[in-house]
């Protein structure tokens, strides 16, 4: 019989803070690029220089329409965010595309109901990566609470390939909320950040089963809320912190032989 035992995670040094960006949008989440910074409100994205920190340009969209953009990242040359009508019920949500350099709206992809409301999207191995969050209380649904939180696959017609649920090391964590945030790294982990807490917890697809391996929490100064890797750098992974409305870049420690 063989018996796999899960090794402990490991709390890692905190991440060191490079620059912090005021950004009066910064309530949801942030997205990045090679030359801009995009501060996320509800219905509501800002286009920031990164060079000057000047806004340049912005989308609003109405709110009955667009009540709760989650996050977004930039996947090749549109920005792709998550949306859902948090915190109404039965949970609704959709993917929502944008041309960055205009900062224009293009289209909407509906996506069939799934156990959870679409709090993040992110494209790696010829897939889409979705995280679906689950809440205790408002804006949560009968049967459901934070353990319901799910990571799923989907193919590029949008059907399901894949369900991972979160490790109750992680879970006690993110309670009674969940995962606000996620985003895959360049050393093929999943970085995914809660509701509030200042943290990010370093996950793996596991190698047998389907509960998601928790690797590591790196402390972050920030608070929770969505996040994005600069793929121009290393280990550098921008947040926010919404009671300051700011956007904060910073560097990641290493985490090498795990």
């Amino acid at each position: 019989m063989l018996e796999l035992i899960a090794a402990a995670a490991l709390t890692l040094a905190p991440a060191q803070v490079l620059s912090r960006q005021p950004a009066p949008e910064a309530n949801q989440g942030v997205a990045v690029d090679a030359g801009f910074i995009y501060a996320i409100d509800n219905s509501t994205i800002a286009k920031y220089d990164r060079a000057t920190g000047q806004k340049v340009a912005a989308w609003s969209g109405d709110p009955a329409t667009f009540p709760h953009l989650n996050s977004c990242a930039v996947i090749g040359a549109e920005l792709v965010c998550a949306s859902s009508n948090y915190p109404a019920t039965p949970m609704r949500s959709s993917v929502e595309v944008f041309d960055p350099a205009a900062m224009t709206w293009l289209r909407s992809i509906a996506i069939s109901p799934q156990p959870g409301s679409l709090t993040w999207v992110d494209r790696r191995d010829n897939a889409w990566w979705a995280g679906f969050a689950n809440y205790d209380g408002r804006g949560g649904e009968p049967g459901r609470d934070h353990r319901f939180t799910t990571l799923l696959k989907f193919d590029d017609k949008w059907r399901v390939t894949g369900v991972w649920t979160f490790p109750d090391s992680v879970l006690a964590k993110l309670k009674p909320r969940s995962a606000s945030g996620g985003a895959w790294g360049a050393d093929g982990r999943l970085y995914v950040t809660g509701h509030d807490a200042p943290e990010v917890y370093v996950l793996a697809l596991p190698r047998i089963g389907s509960v998601l391996t928790h690797v590591a929490t790196i402390p972050a100064p920030i608070a929770g809320q969505a996040v994005a890797f600069d793929r121009s750098a290393a280990r550098v992974l921008y947040g926010i912190n919404r009671e300051k409305r700011e956007v904060v870049a910073m560097t990641l420690p290493p985490l090498e032989g795990r």
